[in-house]
């Protein structure tokens, strides 16, 4: 019989996206021993190599790449049909606010594949800074909103925890001070500081924490955005306090920084759903809160 496993396609759309078998293991379930079984199973159905190997991770080959795109299509249509025949076919149009620290490297990635899977769900998307899409949702200017919260925040504060009391946390990540790959931070200097701007909560957060700690800075650069900030930390220009997703080429954690203080982590949270929202936004903040992860 032609044709390939839909389990063994899964895994091997698992394993690209998270760039290693034993990253991928826990996305499908599965050992990474059986993951590694299942790569292997692929690859001889497909009769030619489907992934490279290093000690970065795994990369899918030309081969891998080809039979990717039709995985992606086959298990789309595969979810499809059983969210038909189970009579959970989401359609309508939904308007996501999303804060622009979400995996920023990762977010049309994440969206275009939802746009796959849900082909009848038109979704309209915003990225904002996080008190301005609080701003917003609390206004209903949009339909579902995924923030940002700092620990130890006004954010965390007990109104605000009662606020969003049922907001659903989908990622956890730490924050860290990152500079450009080989920066070192020279003793008795104030800090170079890079960040977004005031309207920002990290940009308030930060320096707040920097002057409860008394650590000497200067604000050298404000970006517009986080791909901005991104590039002024790589181009060498100051230092920047972020979350690990932003993490990009040409910058790194700064390991055991002298001077800097620890940092907490942060949650992103779907905001909780509005007293009398359609069941179609119910439904679709679900399904956001199993794929966006």
């Amino acid at each position: 019989m032609q044709g390939f496993d839909l389990e063994q396609l899964r895994t091997l759309a698992a394993v690209v996206d998270a760039g290693s078998l034993t990253a991928a293991a826990p996305r499908v379930f599965l050992s990474q021993s059986s993951v590694s079984e299942q790569i292997r199973k692929l690859e001889e159905r497909a009769g030619q190599s489907l992934l490279t190997r290093s000690k970065a991770g795994v990369a899918p080959t030309e081969a891998g790449t080809r039979l990717l795109a039709y995985a992606r299509r086959i298990l789309a249509l595969s979810d499809e049909a059983f969210r038909d025949l189970h009579g959970e076919t989401l359609q309508g149009e939904l308007r996501l606010a999303v804060t622009d620290y979400f995996r920023p490297g990762d977010l049309t990635r994440l969206l275009g594949r939802l746009a796959e899977s849900y082909p009848q769900v038109r979704l309209h998307v915003s990225i904002l800074k996080s008190d301005a899409l609080r701003a917003a949702y609390a206004h209903g200017d949009f339909d579902v909103g995924l923030a940002m919260d700092i620990a130890g925040t006004s954010a965390s504060s007990s109104s605000s925890v009662a606020r969003d009391a049922k907001a659903r946390t989908v990622r956890r990540e730490s924050l860290a001070w990152l500079g450009a790959t080989g920066m070192r931070l020279v003793r008795n200097e104030p800090v170079r500081l890079l960040a977004l701007p005031d309207t920002c909560s990290l940009h308030q957060f930060t320096v707040a924490l920097l002057r409860r700690r008394r650590v000497p800075y200067v604000l050298a650069h404000v970006a517009s955005g986080v791909a901005g900030l991104q590039s002024a930390v790589a181009a060498g220009l100051g230092v920047a306090c972020l979350n690990e997703s932003a993490i990009c080429d040409g910058v790194t954690r700064l390991s055991a920084p002298h001077g800097l203080p620890a940092l907490p982590r942060v949650a992103f949270q779907f905001l909780p759903g509005r007293r009398g929202e359609t069941e179609f936004v119910t439904r679709a903040r679900e399904m956001l809160a199993t794929h966006l992860v």
